[in-house]
């Protein structure tokens, strides 16, 4: 392949209610989120990021919940080479930082 994998990155959860999960989360890690916005509430967990999303839509299967965002050196390049390998497309490639 010739685009290689850096790394996961993020793991970000969509959740009906971000005040809840927030404190939730808090407990379970033990650390305070790093950025606390009414859209997103962003964890440190030993340098990887847990991100929390307000999504008041119940999930119709477990995974519609979660997203995993791992690092590439470009993003185009690796989506076309896992394409080729025959991923399934769902959506196009995005920058997300």
């Amino acid at each position: 392949m010739k685009t290689t994998f850096q790394g996961l990155r993020t793991v970000g959860y969509k959740v009906p209610d971000l005040e809840a999960a927030k404190q939730w989360y808090t407990k379970a890690l033990g650390v305070a989120p790093y950025f606390d916005q009414p859209f997103y509430v962003g964890f440190n967990v030993a340098g990887y990021e847990l991100g929390l999303q307000p999504d008041g839509m119940p999930a119709t299967v477990k995974t519609d919940n979660a997203v995993a965002y791992w690092g590439v050196a470009n993003a185009a390049d690796a989506f076309d080479e896992l394409i080729k390998l025959g991923a399934a497309p769902l959506e196009q490639p995005m920058d997300v930082g």
